[in-house]
């Protein structure tokens, strides 16, 4: 404290620069719409594009399949197979945090 520099330091700034179109700025998303090496654009967790292509599938097989024959074809075809399906669905609700 004997040596204590009694002056007020001065902060050191940066010098202003120009505009850089490559910098990131704050709340900017302009990194988010760039194509990756493929060209098709990551979108993350959400993506709109996988939800747009599952339901145009779930038109596609609902509009061009038997789904009553699908529905039948997976029944149990015995007793045994039955059980083996109850006891599977169970053990899946167990897992979940809804129904159990």
């Amino acid at each position: 404290m004997a040596n204590e520099d009694k002056s007020q330091r001065s902060l050191q700034q940066q010098p202003q620069r120009e505009s850089d179109p490559q910098q990131q700025r704050s709340g900017a998303t302009d990194f988010q719409s760039r194509p990756d090496a493929q060209g098709s654009q990551v979108e993350g967790e959400g993506s709109y594009t996988a939800t747009r292509d599952y339901q145009k599938n779930i038109k596609d097989y609902l509009d061009k399949a038997d789904v009553k024959s699908d529905a039948e074809a997976s029944k149990p075809r015995s007793e045994s197979e039955a059980r083996e399906m109850e006891e599977a669905e169970r053990e899946g609700k167990s897992h979940s945090k809804g129904e159990k």
